[in-house]
């Protein structure tokens, strides 16, 4: 990212993400974290804002079909925050 910090929504969801494969270590989906985590927001939200993190490096996804991981850059900011 450019030096930009995360939206406060974003923020939580990629800890929720981050917390969820640390615990797991499979890929994270949005409608596990609209279930487990109760945030409030609609899978497709949650889907929406996670796309919004891969395209600024903080998340990846290993195949098409799956769900989400932290990249390096996503744990990166989840340490340091």
């Amino acid at each position: 990212m450019s030096g930009k910090e995360l939206d406060p929504r974003k923020e939580l969801i990629l800890k929720v993400v981050t917390d969820d494969y640390i615990e797991s270590a499979e890929p994270v989906g949005s409608r596990t974290i609209a279930r487990k985590y109760n945030l409030g927001l609609s899978p497709a939200t949650i889907r929406n804002e996670m796309a919004d993190l891969e395209e600024i490096g903080y998340l990846k996804q290993p195949h098409v079909s799956a769900g989400r991981i932290p990249s390096q850059q996503g744990y990166r900011y989840y340490v340091d925050s």
